[in-house]
């Protein structure tokens, strides 16, 4: 299936980074998660990308499949399973290649010991994570419990709210990703179903533009190729036996990594406007959100806005590195905190307890999760306990 040496690849033209992502005008299209995060793909100059099925990610993987059809893409074929996948996307890149897969559920559980490897190896992969259930019972519904997964290996880890999102946060991993001094893989995170399989607005960018090619040799590790061994793909028996050696090699690196994560965050604010987006910054009461649970809760805002409360929202795009400064300062003066999430662990909280010194103030909730919504009035209820409302809550029979 390769399109290697193809000749009838696409008349796109090489832009400048910063003017595709930032400057070049823009078209309006009514379009699917699914068909953004493509959209991206088509416009990013990826040299491969590697497939594997699983709803609700396949839909991703088939439209990128169309984009190697039509010469998009130089190479593209289906892995045999998730983590053949994973480990294939590991060996392009460090071949030089720009790479790009998508998973969900399930398959990123299937593929994330391989997945966990790639920021320690510095392969700035992008991945697509379109979330849904993981655990027992099966159900192929949506819920983000799989974001906590990510958390600790190393990798940017981005969370869409729409459609819009998952377009601008796509394109710019790719350019984030391949920062000297970043280089480490970029995951962008959306709600599977809740946006894969729905339309929104989306502005794009021509797609007769193109990134520049990827140049594997502007890089803190150096490409695998023919001159160059696998330096960093360690199998020299004195780290690997010497309990000293081990330890102090291994949390260098360690240290390295963690370091270029957070050297990630003056790139999120140049390309997607910085971690957070804040609707309200003087309220008393503010939701603070990831994701589709971010739609929900800005309109639980503007429902309460309506009913002269003092509330605003917290949008938080980017999960690691985590804006950790930002939140503490927007939130210094509020008297509550709700954090709604699609997931029944309440990751996004523990994290905005974990910044706070008053972190009291954080209600936990409300969460859904196994693919139920998240209704506006669930937020609502928090909110008016927050400012100490009584409402009379309707039973439906």
């Amino acid at each position: 299936m390769s399109g290697l040496g193809r000749g009838d690849m696409p008349e796109q033209r090489v832009v400048d980074a910063d003017y595709l992502l930032l400057e070049a005008p823009r078209e309006r299209k009514f379009i699917t998660g699914a068909q953004a995060m493509a959209e991206a793909v088509k416009r990013a100059n990826v040299d491969i990308a590697i497939a594997y099925p699983i709803t609700p990610q396949s839909e991703v993987m088939h439209l990128v499949g169309d984009l190697w059809a039509q010469g998009y893409l130089r190479d593209y074929y289906r892995a045999e399973e998730e983590y053949g996948a994973m480990s294939a996307i590991a060996g392009a890149v460090r071949g030089g290649a720009r790479a790009f897969t998508a998973t969900s559920g399930p398959g990123l559980l299937r593929g994330l010991e391989a997945i966990a490897s790639w920021p320690g190896h510095r392969l700035p992969a992008v991945l697509g994570v379109l979330t849904r259930v993981v655990n027992a019972p099966l159900s192929i519904q949506p819920d983000n419990v799989e974001i906590a997964y990510l958390l600790h290996c190393g990798m940017v880890v981005l969370h869409a709210e729409n459609q819009q999102d998952v377009f601008d946060f796509t394109l710019a991993a790719f350019v984030i990703a391949e920062k000297v001094d970043v280089y480490i893989p970029v995951a962008v995170c959306t709600e599977g179903f809740f946006v894969t399989h729905a339309k929104g607005y989306v502005n794009m960018t021509p797609e007769d533009m193109k990134l520049p090619p990827r140049d594997p040799y502007k890089a803190p590790v150096p490409p695998t190729d023919c001159e160059i061994p696998p330096a960093r793909i360690q199998r020299d028996a004195p780290v690997q036996k010497s309990n000293f050696m081990s330890y102090l090699i291994h949390a260098v690196w360690q240290q390295e990594v963690w370091s270029s994560n957070i050297r990630a965050m003056k790139y999120i604010y140049k390309y997607l406007g910085g971690p957070i987006e804040v609707v309200n910054p003087d309220a008393e009461v503010f939701v603070v959100a990831s994701g589709c649970a971010a739609a929900q809760g800005r309109e639980a805002v503007r429902y309460a806005q309506m009913e002269g409360l003092n509330v605003g929202l917290v949008k938080v795009k980017s999960i690691r590195p985590f804006p950790e400064r930002e939140i503490r300062e927007v939130l210094r003066k509020a008297k509550a905190v709700i954090v709604p999430e699609h997931n029944i662990v309440g990751w996004l909280a523990k994290e905005v307890k974990a910044v706070l010194p008053n972190n009291d103030i954080v209600i936990g909730g409300p969460r859904v999760y196994g693919g139920m919504t998240l209704p506006v009035e669930l937020i609502m209820e928090k909110i008016y306990d927050a400012f100490g409302i009584k409402k009379e809550r309707k039973v439906v029979v």
